[in-house]
């Protein structure tokens, strides 16, 4: 039986993951701001199997609080295998480019606050010298483009900071996943015009469950992306200047 913390958990793709657990009859322990939605989803994860869930709430932006929150998580479930960061918010690009406080706002939410909660959960999982850290990124890290590149910076410094994070933890026996979704049919995308390079959340689980258990270090979710990831990164400058992605 595993132990398994989820941070966002009210998220459409920690959601599925989550659901994948509880039929597994894991312990799980969910971590998100909206505390209302978080019972409702331990609910259904207790009648799809769950062994016990817990919840907790918080705001991903109070930093001080973080610390407190993941000791409260590894005490409650004494040894966790599996911790998910899913957390975070898509920024209106155009919006950010004229507010600074906005722009800084929105780094903070996706890329500095989970820095900070891996800061304190990687010193737990090394006290214990197992177990598994993912965080969901995104493809978007990748390469700065005009349409998005303040979500895409947050990203990409999440990734980064994960890199580093596995080679140390690599010596304790700690596995860490980066994932990088592309485009995902979620609540949060409910405004864009959806076409085949879509996937939706459940398909994402299923691929972020697959990853964990097969100790990936990172995947391109679904894996085409690593392709079209590919193209885009090599595109020589003069060429990416010119067309609009």
């Amino acid at each position: 039986m595993k132990n398994i913390i989820i941070i966002g958990a009210t998220s459409a793709m920690a959601k599925e993951v989550a659901k994948l657990y509880a039929i597994d009859k894991a312990n799980l322990y969910l971590i998100a701001r909206d505390i209302s939605k978080l019972d409702t989803i331990k609910q259904d994860l207790i009648v799809r199997g769950a062994s016990t869930v817990y919840t907790a709430e918080f705001d991903a932006n109070q930093f001080d609080s973080h610390e407190t929150l993941i000791e409260q998580a590894f005490q409650t479930l004494e040894q966790v295998d599996v911790l998910l960061i899913a957390h975070g918010s898509l920024p209106n690009q155009e919006r950010c480019q004229t507010d600074c406080s906005k722009a800084i706002e929105e780094i903070n939410t996706n890329g500095i606050s989970v820095i900070s909660l891996l800061t304190h959960a990687a010193t737990k999982m090394e006290q214990q010298q197992s177990g598994n850290i993912t965080v969901i990124t995104s493809v978007a890290g990748d390469r700065g483009r005009q349409s998005n590149y303040v979500y895409g910076a947050a990203k990409g410094m999440v990734s980064i900071f994960l890199q580093g994070l596995t080679q140390r933890l690599s010596k304790s026996g700690v596995h860490v996943l980066d994932i990088k979704p592309g485009f995902v049919d979620t609540p949060m995308t409910a405004e864009f015009d959806k076409g085949a390079l879509w996937a939706k959340p459940e398909k994402v689980a299923e691929i972020i469950k697959k990853r964990i258990s097969k100790k990936n270090s990172f995947s391109y979710t679904p894996a085409f992306w690593f392709a079209i990831m590919t193209i885009i990164k090599f595109v020589p400058k003069a060429i990416f200047n010119k067309i609009s992605l």
